[in-house]
């Protein structure tokens, strides 16, 4: 399918052949009529992309703030390598559109195959031939709306939002400031709520227009008598609300609403602007200032927007899908015309023109462009032609292997190991949204890109898999790898429940082929120093291992309990396995205390574990979020038989004997993702179990789930018997 596409390292802006998408659960599959480009939210972005490296961080002292972070913790080398491969991905544009049903994904009842809806959302509705919309962000277009007009929906409910936030009733007086595609479908908005509306904009040539949209008077913000004529239409109070719809630098917009409203007013931050006055005007007149946040209740908000739990009516009335179906009610009644602003209609295969028409002259399409779209067939495989770099398909024996997942630890890390490997072919790279997929199709010189697993699943000649998806898909993905007869080698965890793992083990036993977790830090070569400096122990040792995790925001899809998992398990596996490795033997017993209990009934990210090993050593893990997070990251210090061994943050290990200290230093190699790699390809052409066994693995994430379970139930858990379902 063809995609609008931006490159955020070259600025490039291209329609691409792209997958198309997966139909899921709780969403459907939605063909593209039309779709808006929102003339001030796109054009910054696309201006952005045309940013040099020290534009961008002074546009974003955000992200610059997260590079030194990431220096201080893995080293200038990989900031480099991690930075450069995100810019280099392609980036979806759109978030407003409509089009018609083609798939119904399980769980829904309210969409039929060929209803025609609209659809919201940053990356989701984006301007693409086909898109995958969750239910809260798909509202139904109501018999006899042109989709010209549902395809402004996603705007017009911010706009709605805006309106909700003031609070009118019929009869206020409401200045809009400023009168772009917002701007005008609020002034349609406040008429058809029986408003008195002002319109005000430093651009003369958009007064026309907000009158054409039903603005009572529309004035430039240069006119001297500006002040005297919104008096004079309030009746001498003054607006009682100043709509801020602008987007500037300026504390313009401010300050003019201070003047001018009446005493007691409210003033609507919806755009882009600094919120700063004076403080005695807005004092003396007691004036409310009041943000109004994207499309409504729900932006944000991962269980609403992604897993469509909606907000009961009597305790949220107005939801971001709510207002979306509002604002189509009102284009149904006649109230709101969206197609009086005369967007310019470009074909798809357009885009660039268009684009490059709204860089350069934004004045000329302030009301917006519509992309409209044919019907092409479903494809969900792409061959990729052109951007080939590393792929040594056709090589005589050499190991065909899929990548499940493009996001950037896949494209980051595991592909650079996977392309080092001798004997690698990169037959084809799998993501449910398809983009991602072709982005790093492009880069890294797959034969192919996939959105449908089974596709690649069912392809002779892919030999292996290199699952890199969300924890939660894990063990579904290895099982049925495992089942089509393919080599699996999944990112940790291996899985999330006792249930997932024994699909796991079910499949593996059912099939010869390799299957091994994503456990690198035993791969390191300093792991591997520290464990042979211990190799002719006679009696147990201690190990220490320190995490200095860092905090994962809340509301991050790693904390979702479902879909990520504890982190003790999800994460804290890493090390449980570091510890089997060093000891050469699985954990039989643990124990474990979760720092300040639990937050909200889920865990907080911080505790400490006990490990009882087979060979009586014993072992604490500190897994902790809470400390500097410009700190070093990890530690671990291994004791016995008088001697001791520290890997320092994986940059060098020390071994001390009889008062005499050796350093170790990897090189580049670090935590020990390539040498994992490559000994999962040798294994798989040798013929072997890997050195990773998967006995081993299974201890390891059953010794986890113990690990969880005694965070709960403060007693001490077995490893060995552990049957049960981790409570989350």
């Amino acid at each position: 399918m063809k995609q609008v596409v931006q490159n955020y390292k070259t600025g490039k802006l291209t329609v691409d052949d792209v997958p198309v998408p997966i139909c899921r659960s709780g969403g459907v599959l939605v063909r593209s009529a039309y779709s808006l480009v929102s003339a001030g939210t796109e054009r910054m972005k696309v201006t952005q992309a045309k940013m040099s490296m020290l534009q961008m961080a002074k546009a974003r002292p955000d992200k610059v703030k997260q590079v030194m972070q990431s220096v201080k913790q893995v080293g200038l080398t990989e900031t480099i390598n991690k930075v450069t491969e995100r810019l280099d991905t392609l980036t979806p544009l759109g978030y407003s559109l409509a089009g018609y049903v083609e798939e119904v994904g399980g769980g829904l009842d309210e969409f039929a195959i060929g209803d025609a809806v609209a659809c919201a959302g940053e990356g989701i509705a984006c301007h693409a031939e086909y898109v995958f919309v969750p239910r809260n962000l798909c509202a139904p277009i109501p018999d006899g709306v042109d989709l010209k007009d549902a395809a402004f929906t996603t705007v017009g409910a911010i706009a709605m939002n805006g309106v909700r936030q003031a609070g009118v009733t019929v009869g206020d007086s409401v200045l809009v400031i400023g009168l772009g595609l917002v701007g005008l479908l609020a002034v349609q908005i406040l008429k058809a709520a029986g408003c008195t509306v002002i319109g005000v904009d430093v651009d003369a040539s958009k007064l026309a227009m907000a009158t054409t949209c039903g603005a009572d008077v529309a004035i430039a913000r240069g006119d001297a008598g500006l002040e005297d004529i919104i008096a004079q239409v309030t009746s001498g109070f003054g607006p009682d609300v100043a709509y801020v719809a602008a987007s500037t630098k300026s504390s313009d917009p401010m300050e003019l609403s201070g003047k001018v409203l009446r005493d007691r007013g409210k003033v609507v931050v919806v755009g882009m602007v600094p919120v700063e006055a004076d403080w005695q005007t807005y004092y003396h007149k007691e004036l409310q200032v009041v943000m109004s946040r994207s499309y409504g209740p729900g932006r944000y908000d991962r269980q609403y927007e992604l897993r469509g739990i909606d907000y009961p009516v009597g305790y949220v009335r107005w939801t971001e899908r709510r207002n979306m179906e509002s604002f189509l009610q009102l284009i149904k009644s006649g109230s709101v015309k969206p197609s009086v602003m005369a967007p310019e209609l470009f074909k798809v295969d357009d885009a660039p023109t268009a684009y490059e028409q709204l860089r350069e002259s934004p004045g000329r399409h302030a009301t917006g462009i519509l992309f409209e779209y044919d019907a092409p067939a479903v494809s969900r495989r792409v061959s990729v032609t052109s951007g080939a770099n590393g792929s040594v398909a056709g090589k005589t024996g050499s190991v065909g292997v899929a990548m499940i997942g493009a996001g950037n630890f896949a494209t980051g890390t595991l592909i650079p190991a996977l392309k080092a490997c001798e004997g690698v072919r990169l037959q084809a790279i799998c993501s449910a949204g398809g983009l991602s997929a072709r982005s790093a199709a492009r880069r890294h010189g797959f034969a192919y890109c996939a959105s449908d697993m089974g596709e690649v699943l069912s392809d002779d000649s892919v030999d292996a898999v290199v699952i890199a998806t969300r924890h939660d898909t894990h063990s579904k993905f290895a099982a049925d790898a495992l089942r089509a007869g393919k080599h699996v080698f999944v990112e940790k965890p291996l899985a999330l429940t006792v249930e997932q793992l024994d699909e796991v083990i079910a499949a593996k036993g059912a099939s010869s082929c390799v299957a091994m977790p994503g456990y690198n830090r035993r791969f390191s070569p300093l792991s591997v120093a520290v464990r042979d400096f211990f190799a002719s122990r006679s009696s147990p040792i201690e190990i220490v291992c320190r995490v200095n995790a860092g905090e994962i925001k809340a509301d991050s899809w790693y904390q979702d309990a479902e879909e990520g998992g504890w982190r003790i398990v999800s994460e804290g596996c890493h090390w449980v396995d570091l510890i089997q490795f060093i000891c050469g033997c699985p954990p039989v017993a643990v124990f474990a205390n979760m720092v300040g209990g639990s937050v909200s009934g889920r865990q907080n990210d911080n505790c400490i574990v006990n490990l009882k090993m087979a060979d009586g050593s014993v072992a604490s893990l500190a897994y902790l979020a809470n400390g500097d997070p410009f700190f070093d990251k990890e530690r671990i210090e291994v004791f016995g038989q008088h001697k001791t061994g520290v890997i320092e943050n994986w940059r060098y290990a020390l071994l001390s004997a009889g008062g005499k200290t050796q350093k170790v230093k990897p090189g580049n190699s670090g935590k020990g993702h390539k040498h994992e790699m490559a000994e999962f390809v040798r294994a798989i052409r040798e013929g072997r179990e890997p050195s990773l066994t998967f006995d081993q693995a299974t201890a390891c994430t059953r010794a986890t789930f113990a690990i969880a379970t005694s965070m709960v139930s403060n007693q001490m858990e077995r490893c060995d018997v552990m049957n049960q379902s981790v409570e989350t």
